[in-house]
């Protein structure tokens, strides 16, 4: 009888310690994973740290509004591949599209996605000062052949406003490649820089700037 009890008394501790291992076990689990969460995400943050540096120095003295442009097109494109990148920048009264179109740029004819945009849409956009999905735009007016837009991923970057500078980034690629959250994060660190850039290109910028 000392002896039945003794042993229920072990398989109890056994069951115990084995409960107690497993629970373990699962916060080990969970700590690791959140471990290496937080290293992918402080890569993330490395590597759009390195591309923000990269941008920056690569527009530093640009005084030809064409040629910087055309510079943070080709970067941006090396970050979102296969897409193409259009500008809208405040002119005045109107706004001025500059379209800087690559071999993988989407079709739609004889036209150019950028083509779409009316004047009630790109004021919908600017005064949004968000990042806009394909769906915010058609809700802000975008209108056109549905077959056709339903083929690509694009979003709207605002550019910075506090430079006098409006105006906002298209880019955008096929559909087969959804852009990405990290795609667009990287887009949207370097507005700050780009705008001033811009607004200097076209003597917005105050001398004391």
């Amino acid at each position: 009888m000392q002896d039945e009890n003794k042993n229920k008394r072990l398989r109890l501790l056994i069951k115990k310690l084995n409960k107690e291992r497993k629970k373990q076990a699962q916060q080990i689990d969970i700590l690791c994973n959140d471990l290496i969460a937080a290293q992918r995400d402080f890569v993330k943050r490395l590597k759009t740290v390195s591309f923000v540096a990269n941008f920056y120095e690569s527009i530093i003295g640009a005084t030809d509004l064409n040629h910087l442009l055309y510079t943070a097109a080709e970067l941006i494109k090396e970050q979102v591949d296969s897409a193409d990148v259009t500008f809208f920048l405040s002119q005045t009264e109107t706004f001025e599209q500059h379209s800087l179109e690559s071999g993988y740029a989407v079709e739609y004819g004889q036209e150019r996605f950028g083509n779409y945009f009316s004047p009630e849409l790109i004021e919908n956009i600017c005064a949004s000062n968000k990042v806009c999905t394909l769906e915010d735009m058609f809700a802000m007016g975008l209108q056109g052949n549905l077959v056709e837009l339903s083929k690509i991923s694009a979003v709207t970057v605002p550019l910075d406003c506090s430079c006098s500078l409006s105006g906002f980034m298209l880019v955008y690629r096929s559909s087969d490649k959804k852009m990405t959250a990290d795609e667009i994060n990287k887009i949207s660190a370097i507005t700050y820089g780009l705008s001033r850039a811009i607004a200097s290109c076209q003597g917005l910028l105050h001398p004391t700037d």
